[in-house]
C-alpha cells in the first residue's frame, strides 16, 4: 500500500455509508449514530490523543530484541532513547512489537517511524488488536486489505487513520517488509481516546437479564436496542422481545450466525425471517443494533444490515418484556433451557436512551437479574493457529516413551476448503505412513506401506462449513478409531494386525520443502484454515511455546489467532446469486438468477422490446430487465414486432370479453386484475415507454355506466401505481372528464348523455376506447354498479397493457468538438460498477467517459481506430482492460460497449467480440472512491475528447439523460440521426431501411415479404377455382393517377428484362404457376410439365411461337416447397431452382414485353387472351401453395392478401392464407429446415399430430389410392391421345433452348392434391 491510501482515508471515512448496498445505506447511517452512543463517545468528541508516548517500559513487549538498547520500550515516536527505536534480533516475518494500553481504549489512528539515525524502517506491516493479549484479531481495511503502508526513510512520520476505530487494550504490530538495505526498525504512536464500557457476563446456565417495559402505549416513533457481544459458543439466544397476543421477536445464534425469528402464540414454532453475520463465535466483540419503526425492522450486525418487514400479525404490536441472554419468556416453566441460553459477554446494552446494565447495577425495579450474572468479562484463553498458505506447516516432536505402541491425537479445525492435509506421520516400520486429510469435505484416514493402502477410513461430512470441528485419532492394542465432533459427526473403527505409532515427528497442515523434510510426504492439497486445542497423548499443547520457538518447528503460521474470514457474509453476490467460498476466494453461482458476471451483477436480458428488435429478433415472449443491473428483476412480456411500432404486451388474468354475473346481496360488482409482473417491474416498464395504452370496453343493455357529469357515477375503475386511484372517465376520454369516447367526439346515441350506455336503452350498446394516460395505467380494478336491475345485461373487457418505445434506448448526444463534453454528478459504484453505451464516430480516438477521485479513477476511451480501453484504479495501481477489433471502429456505425468492475475483476465487452477480463489483486482494495464530476464525451482537462455520437448510456442500470443535458450545453447536440448504416442489414428480402428520428423502419413495399424486417413470407393455398389477377396500368393512366399506393402494386409496363421469383408447393403436374400477358400478344409463363420439370415459356413476338426453356431439376411436383428465380436481360435468361446449380439460356431473338396487361396466378379464365398452347392448362387452375411471388417490383400475392382494396387486383374463388409449410420464414434465426407433407414421420417437438390416421386406416386408404391412381392414369392416356395437337417445336438444345409439343402439358394427378398446405387458414372470398 502506498501514500495514496493515507491521503484518501478521510474521504473513505466520510463516505463509508456509501460503500454498502443501496437498500441498507439508510440503516448504516442510523446505526452508526447509535453505536457512537453505545461506545461511550459522541460523534462530536475529538478522539486523537496520543496513547503510547506516556506508557511505562513494562507496557512494551516484543518477539525479540537486537540488544538492550534496541528494546521495545524505546519504540516511541520522535524519541531518540536507546538506539533510537526497536529492532528485533532477526529480521523476518515472525517478529512483532506489542503495546499494552492498560485498559480497553478507542484507537483511531496509528503512526510509524524508522529507527533514528539508521537505515532500519518498515515499508509495510500488519496491525492486530486484543483485549487479553491472546486471541488476536487482524485489523482489515474495507474488510479485505490487511497490510498498512510503512515508511520510506527513518525519520518521516507516516500516519494512517483507521476507517473504523478499534476498541482494544493490546495493540500488536507485525512487520511484513522493511528496507532491503537495512533491518527491521520501528518507532510508533497510537491515537485515540478513553472508552466507557459497561459489561455483563452470562454463563449459559443463568436466566439472564429481563427488562419490563412501561405498560400502555408508548407513542415512540421508533424503538432501538444496541449492544456488543462476544462468545465462544456458536449457539444461544441473545435477545427476545415478548408482547401481547403471545407474539414475540428473537435474535438467536445458530452455527455462528445471528437469526432473526418471529414467534407466534404456542404451540406455533418460531419462523426464521433473516440471517446476519457469520463466525460470531470467535470470542471477538461484535456490534448489534435493532431498530423498529412501525412494521419495519432494521437489524445490523457489524457491517451486515438487513431491512425486514414484520408479518401482518405484528401490526400494532408492542413489546412488553425484553429478555437478554435467555429464552425464558414471561410465565415460562421450561426447566431446562441452559442449552439455548447465551454464554458470553455483553457490553453497553441500551434500550433507546437507557443503559440497561447500569440500571441492573443500580437495582432498578424495571430490570430483573435472574441467575448468576456478573458485571465483568472473564475470558478463557484458547490459542489458535492459522495455516494461511501453501508453505504453512507445523512440526511437533513425539514423546515415544509415553506411548511406544499407540497414538492419541486430538485437535479442532475450521476451514472453507473441501480438501487439505491435516496430519501426517511416519510409522516406525520403514516405508509406512499415515495421512489424515480432508477430501470432498469428509475426513479420511489412509495408511500406506510399500506403495499400497493398508487401511482407508472416512467420517463426517460437510466439514468445510467454517465451523469448529473436533477430531480424535486413537490407536491402541490392535484397534484404531477416528471420530469427528463426538456423537454428532460419527466415528469409524478398524481392527489392526500391525501397530500404529509415531516414529519421531508429526506434521500438521503440510510438509516443509523437500530438502528440509526428508521424512514428510504429502500427496494431497495443503490445509488452509485454523486449528486449536492440539492434544498429543491427552496432553494439551502450548502453542505459545511454539510461537516463542521453544517447541517444534513451523513456517508461515499465524499463532494466537484464527484468521478465517467469511467472504460470503455479507454476500457480494447480487440479485440472488448463491455465494460459495474457499479459504482465499469466493464464487457466485448465477444460474437461474437472470444475471451474469463474477458477482451476478449484469443482466443477461435486454431492457426493452425495442432493444430485442434491434438485435434482429422477431415477435415472441422475451424477458426484459428494465433497469439492467439495478434492483428490479426481469419480467416476461410479449414483444409484438409486426407493426411499425414495437409493442410490449403485459397480460393480466382476464383479457377476454366477459359477461357480468352479479353477486347476490351486493349492489356493486367488483373485479380485480392480476398482472403477470411485479409492481415495481410494471411501474418501471410504463415509465420507460414512450407511449402506453389499454383497451377499456363496456357492452350494455339497460345497464348505465357513468351517469351524467353532474351525478354520482354508477361505475368507476382504479388505475395507476400501487392499488390504483379512482378514475371516473372511460376509455377514449380524458382523465377527470367523466365521459366516454362518444362524449368527447359528440356522437353518443343520446346527446343528453356522455356515454352510449348511459342512455339506458333496451338495445345493446357499447362504450370502448383506449386509456392512454400513463399515470392512470394499468387498470387495476373495475367497480360496476348498474348491473342488478332485472333487465340489465352487461359485459366488459380490459385488454392487456400495451406500450411502445424506449425513452432510454434512443437517448443520444452528438459531440462535434474535442473540447465539448457533458457533465453529471459523481458516479457511485464503490463495489460494483457497470457502464454500457453505444457509439459511432469517424474520429480515430477519444475519451467516452471519465470520473476521477483523489487517486482512484475510471475511464473508457477509443484509444485507436480498432481498440477500446477501460482503465481504472481502486487503490492497487492503474489497471487497463482492452479489446481489439479486426475492423475499424470509426466507420460511422453503432458499436456497443459494456464495461464492468466488481471486487473480483474488471471486464470489457465490445460488440460481439470475446470479453476481455483482468482479475483484481488478491486481498486488494474493494471500494472505488470517486469525487469529481462525471465527464461524458471528454475529460476534465478538455483534451482527447470524443467526436461523434453516444447513445443509451447507462451506469448501474440508470440511464443518463444525454438529450436533456445536451440541449443546454454548447458544442453538444441532442439526438443522433443515421441508424440505417448500422441496422439496415436487418431489412431483408429487398426491404429498404428508412430513417426515423428514433430508430429506423424496414419498408417492405418493394419486397414480396412483410414483417418488421421484411422476413415473413406472404403465402396462400390455391384451389382449382382460385384466380389472382393483377392488372397493370397504362402509362397515361399512371400519369393521371396521383394517389399514393403501396410500391408493391406498381411496375413499368414495357420491359426488356424481368426478375421473377416465387416459391411453390404442389403435387399437380402439369400446372401453370404464373402467366403474364401484354396488349401486343407477348407473354411469359412459368409452369410444370408432365415430367415434373419447370419450364419457362417466352413469347416476345406476337407473330412468332413461344420459346421453351426447360430446367434440368427433377421431381418438382413432390409436395415439397421449391424456390424459383428467373432473370432475363435482353436475350439472356438465368434460372435458379432451390440450391441447384444456376442454369443459363439464350433466346433466339431479343424482344420485349410491350404494354403488359395483366399477371395471373391460378386459373386463367376463358375471357382472358391466353397463348393457345397453354389454354387447356390455364383453364385447369393451380392446386397447391404459392409464396412470396414477385414480378420485378410487383408482389401480386402480397397485394391480394394485404392490400386488396388499394391495389389493382381481383381475386376469384377461395384464397387461403398459409405458410406453405415453411417455418423458417417466420423466424430469421430458425434453421433452414422445411417440414413437408411427405415427411409423415416428422412431428414437431412435443406437438400432437392433428387428425392423424390410424395405421390400419392408412393401409386401406393406400390401397384405394393405388386403384384410383391406375384409373386416373388410364383416363389421362386416353385423353392425351384424343386431344393431341399437331405441330413441332424447333429444337434449340445446342443453345440451351428446347421447343416442346403441347402433349407434355397433358394433365395428370399423381397424388391427392387436397393435402397441400392448409396451415393457419384464413380464407378470403372476393
Amino acid at each position: 500500500m502506498d501514500s495514496r491510501s493515507r491521503s484518501r482515508s478521510r474521504s473513505r471515512s466520510r463516505s463509508r455509508s456509501r460503500s454498502r448496498s443501496r437498500g441498507a445505506a439508510g440503516i448504516i447511517v442510523q446505526v452508526a449514530l447509535l453505536l457512537c452512543i453505545s461506545g461511550g463517545t459522541t460523534g462530536e468528541e475529538v478522539c486523537d490523543s496520543p496513547l503510547v508516548s506516556n506508557l511505562p517500559p513494562a507496557s512494551f513487549r516484543s518477539s525479540s530484541q537486537l540488544s538492550g538498547s534496541h528494546a521495545p520500550s524505546f519504540a516511541k515516536l520522535n524519541r531518540r532513547d536507546g538506539a533510537g527505536g526497536w529492532s528485533p534480533l532477526t529480521s523476518d516475518r515472525y517478529q512483532w512489537l506489542e503495546v499494552d494500553l492498560g485498559q480497553r481504549t478507542k484507537i483511531a489512528a496509528v503512526a510509524t517511524q524508522g529507527r533514528y539515525g539508521s537505515s532500519d524502517w518498515l515499508t509495510s506491516y500488519l496491525l492486530m488488536f486484543s483485549d487479553t493479549g491472546h486471541n488476536w484479531k487482524q485489523y482489515r481495511q474495507e474488510d479485505s486489505i490487511g497490510s498498512f503502508p510503512g515508511n520510506s526513510n527513518a525519520d518521516t512520520v507516516v500516519q494512517y487513520k483507521l476507517q473504523q476505530a478499534a476498541v482494544a487494550r493490546f495493540l500488536r504490530l507485525l512487520p511484513l517488509h522493511w528496507n532491503p538495505s537495512g533491518r527491521i526498525g520501528l518507532r510508533l504512536e497510537a491515537y485515540g481516546c478513553p472508552y466507557t464500557s459497561h459489561v455483563l457476563r452470562l454463563d449459559g446456565s443463568s436466566r439472564g437479564l429481563v427488562y419490563t417495559l412501561s405498560p400502555g402505549p408508548r407513542g415512540a416513533l421508533r424503538e432501538v436496542v444496541t449492544l456488543k457481544f462476544k462468545t465462544l459458543r456458536s449457539c444461544g439466544t441473545l435477545l427476545q422481545a415478548d408482547g401481547g397476543g403471545g407474539l414475540g421477536l428473537g435474535l438467536e445464534l445458530q452455527r455462528g450466525k445471528l437469526l432473526l425469528l418471529t414467534r407466534g402464540p404456542p404451540p406455533s414454532a418460531p419462523r426464521r425471517v433473516a440471517s446476519l453475520g457469520s463466525l460470531l463465535d470467535d470470542q471477538q466483540w461484535h456490534r448489534l443494533a435493532v431498530e423498529r419503526r412501525g412494521s419495519q425492522l432494521n437489524v445490523t450486525v457489524d457491517e451486515h444490515a438487513e431491512r425486514v418487514r414484520m408479518p401482518a400479525a405484528f401490526d400494532g404490536w408492542e413489546a412488553e418484556q425484553l429478555s437478554v441472554g435467555t429464552v425464558t419468556g414471561r410465565g415460562s416453566q421450561n426447566p431446562d433451557v441452559s442449552a439455548r441460553n447465551f454464554h458470553g459477554c455483553l457490553e453497553n446494552l441500551q434500550y433507546n436512551s437507557l443503559n440497561l446494565i447500569e440500571l441492573a447495577k443500580s437495582k432498578d425495579p424495571r430490570v430483573a437479574m435472574r441467575g448468576n450474572v456478573t458485571f465483568s468479562c472473564a475470558e478463557s484463553v484458547s490459542v489458535a493457529v492459522t495455516f494461511p498458505g501453501p508453505q504453512s506447516f507445523l512440526r511437533l516432536p513425539w514423546a515415544t516413551s509415553s506411548s511406544p505402541e499407540g497414538v492419541s491425537v486430538g485437535f479442532q479445525f475450521r476451514t472453507w476448503n473441501d480438501a487439505g492435509l491435516l496430519l501426517t506421520f511416519d510409522l516406525p516400520e520403514e516405508g509406512g505412513v499415515v495421512w489424515l486429510y480432508l477430501s470432498e469435505a469428509r475426513l479420511r484416514l489412509q495408511i500406506r506401506k510399500g506403495g499400497r493402502a493398508l487401511l482407508e477410513l472416512s467420517a463426517g461430512s460437510a466439514l468445510n462449513d467454517g465451523q469448529w470441528h473436533s477430531v480424535e485419532l486413537t490407536s491402541s492394542r490392535g484397534h484404531l478409531s477416528l471420530g469427528v465432533d463426538a456423537e454428532e459427526g460419527g466415528a469409524a473403527h478398524a481392527a489392526l494386525s500391525y501397530p500404529v505409532a509415531v516414529e519421531s515427528h508429526l506434521f500438521f497442515g503440510g510438509c516443509p520443502a523437500e530438502n528440509d523434510a526428508p521424512r514428510c510426504r504429502n500427496t494431497f492439497k495443503v490445509f488452509q484454515g485454523c486449528m486449536r486445542l492440539l492434544m498429543l497423548n491427552h496432553l494439551t499443547l502450548d502453542l505459545i511455546m511454539v510461537q516463542k520457538k521453544q517447541l517444534g518447528i513451523f513456517s508461515h503460521l499465524q499463532i494466537d489467532m484464527c484468521g478465517i474470514i467469511d467472504r460470503c457474509s455479507p454476500s457480494r453476490c447480487e440479485h440472488g446469486g448463491r455465494c460459495s467460498q474457499s479459504w482465499s476466494v469466493f464464487r457466485c453461482n448465477c444460474s437461474a438468477s437472470g444475471y451474469s458476471g463474477e458477482t451476478c451483477h449484469s443482466s443477461v436480458y435486454e431492457q426493452s422490446c425495442e432493444a430485442y428488435k434491434h438485435n434482429g429478433n422477431t415477435s415472441g415472449h422475451f424477458y426484459i430487465d428494465v433497469d439492467g443491473s439495478g434492483p428490479i428483476g426481469p419480467q416476461l412480456v410479449y414483444c409484438n414486432m409486426t407493426e411499425e411500432n414495437t409493442w410490449m404486451e403485459i397480460r393480466h388474468n382476464n383479457t377476454e370479453v366477459t359477461r357480468v354475473r352479479p353477486s347476490a346481496g351486493s349492489r356493486q360488482h367488483l373485479l380485480h386484475f392480476d398482472y403477470s409482473t411485479k409492481e415495481e417491474q410494471l411501474s418501471a416498464a410504463i415509465s420507460q415507454s414512450e407511449h402506453c395504452q389499454q383497451e377499456l370496453s363496456y357492452r350494455c343493455r339497460k345497464s348505465r355506466l357513468l351517469n351524467t357529469p353532474e351525478g354520482s357515477p354508477f361505475s368507476w375503475w382504479l388505475g395507476g401505481p400501487g392499488s390504483g386511484r379512482v378514475q371516473t372517465y372511460w376509455g377514449g376520454a380524458q382523465p377527470g372528464s367523466r365521459q366516454c369516447a362518444c362524449g368527447l367526439q359528440g356522437d353518443c346515441v343520446d346527446p343528453q348523455h356522455y356515454c352510449n350506455c348511459d342512455a339506458d336503452r333496451a338495445e345493446w350498446a357499447e362504450d370502448s376506447g383506449l386509456v392512454t394516460h400513463k399515470e392512470s395505467l394499468p387498470v387495476r380494478s373495475l367497480v360496476l354498479g348498474d348491473v342488478h336491475r332485472p333487465p340489465s345485461e352487461a359485459a366488459y373487457r380490459v385488454g392487456p397493457l400495451r406500450c411502445h418505445g424506449d425513452k432510454n434506448f434512443w437517448n443520444a448526444a452528438f459531440f462535434d468538438k474535442e473540447t465539448s463534453y457533458l457533465h453529471f454528478p459523481t458516479f457511485h459504484g464503490e463495489l460494483s460498477a457497470d457502464i454500457s453505451f453505444l457509439f459511432k464516430t469517424t474520429a480515430p480516438s477519444g475519451v467516452f467517459l471519465e470520473n476521477l477521485g483523489i487517486k482512484d479513477f475510471i475511464r473508457i476511451e477509443l484509444s485507436s481506430p480498432t481498440r477500446v480501453a477501460f482503465s481504472l484504479d481502486v487503490g492497487d495501481g492503474p489497471l487497463e482492460v482492452r479489446v481489439e477489433s479486426a475492423v475499424p471502429l470509426n466507420d460511422d456505425r453503432w458499436h456497443r460497449v459494456r464495461a464492468e468492475r466488481n471486487v473480483m475483476e474488471a471486464s470489457l465487452r465490445l460488440d460481439g467480440l470475446p470479453v476481455a477480463r483482468r482479475g483484481a489483486p488478491a486481498d486488494g482494495h474493494l471500494h472505488l472512491q470517486l469525487n469529481s464530476q462525471l465527464f461524458i464525451g471528454g475529460t476534465a482537462s478538455r483534451q482527447k475528447g470524443f467526436r461523434g455520437c453516444i447513445r443509451a448510456l447507462q451506469l448501474n442500470g440508470v440511464t443518463l439523460d444525454l438529450e436533456e443535458r445536451a440541449s443546454i450545453t454548447p458544442g453538444v447536440r441532442a439526438g443522433c440521426p443515421g441508424h440505417c448504416s448500422s441496422y439496415g442489414s436487418l431489412c431483408r428480402n429487398r426491404g429498404r431501411c428508412a430513417e426515423r428520428a428514433n430508430g429506423f423502419l424496414c419498408d417492405c413495399g418493394l419486397s414480396a415479404y412483410t414483417g418488421a424486417f421484411c422476413h415473413t413470407e406472404v403465402s396462400a393455398s390455391f384451389k382449382s377455382g382460385t384466380t389472382v389477377r393483377y392488372t397493370f396500368e397504362e402509362p397515361h393512366e399512371l400519369s393521371q393517377n396521383s394517389s399514393a399506393r403501396p410500391s408493391s402494386i406498381y411496375s413499368d409496363t414495357t420491359l426488356r428484362g424481368e426478375d421473377v421469383s416465387l416459391s411453390f408447393r404442389t403435387t399437380q403436374s402439369p400446372a401453370l404457376l404464373l402467366y403474364v400477358s401484354s396488349h401486343r400478344g407477348e407473354s411469359l409463363a412459368l409452369l410444370l410439365n408432365k415430367h415434373d420439370k419447370l419450364e419457362v415459356r417466352y413469347k416476345l413476338d406476337g407473330s412468332r411461337g413461344s420459346e421453351v426453356l426447360r430446367s434440368g431439376a427433377r421431381s418438382l411436383a413432390d409436395g415439397r416447397l421449391h424456390a424459383v428465380s428467373v432473370r432475363r436481360r435482353a436475350d439472356v435468361v438465368t434460372l435458379q431452382i432451390d440450391q441447384n446449380p444456376r442454369e443459363d439460356f439464350n433466346l433466339t431473338y431479343d424482344g420485349a414485353l410491350n404494354g403488359i396487361k395483366w399477371l395471373v396466378l391460378g386459373r386463367v379464365h376463358g375471357s382472358d387472351a391466353v397463348d393457345p398452347d397453354l389454354s387447356r392448362l390455364a383453364s385447369l387452375g393451380f392446386t397447391g401453395c404459392l409464396s412470396v411471388v414477385r414480378f420485378n417490383s410487383v408482389s401480386p400475392l402480397k397485394a391480394a392478401l394485404l392490400h386488396p382494396h388499394t391495389s389493382p387486383v381481383v381475386v376469384t374463388g377461395p384464397l387461403v392464407r398459409s405458410t406453405c409449410g415453411s417455418s423458417a420464414s417466420a423466424n430469421p434465426h430458425a434453421a433452414q429446415d422445411s417440414h413437408h407433407l411427405s415427411d409423415s414421420g416428422s412431428v414437431g417437438s412435443g406437438q400432437p399430430l392433428v387428425n392423424s390416421i390410424r395405421t390400419d386406416s392408412a393401409l386401406i386408404g393406400g390401397l384405394i389410392a393405388v386403384a384410383i391412381f391406375v384409373l386416373a392414369s388410364g383416363l389421362a392416356i386416353t385423353a392425351r391421345f384424343l386431344c393431341r395437337r399437331k405441330g413441332t417445336y424447333r429444337n434449340q438444345e445446342a443453345e440451351g433452348v428446347k421447343r416442346e409439343d403441347s402433349q407434355d402439358l397433358t394433365f395428370t394427378s399423381q397424388r391427392d392434391s387436397q393435402s397441400v398446405s392448409t396451415e393457419n387458414p384464413k380464407e378470403y372470398f372476393i
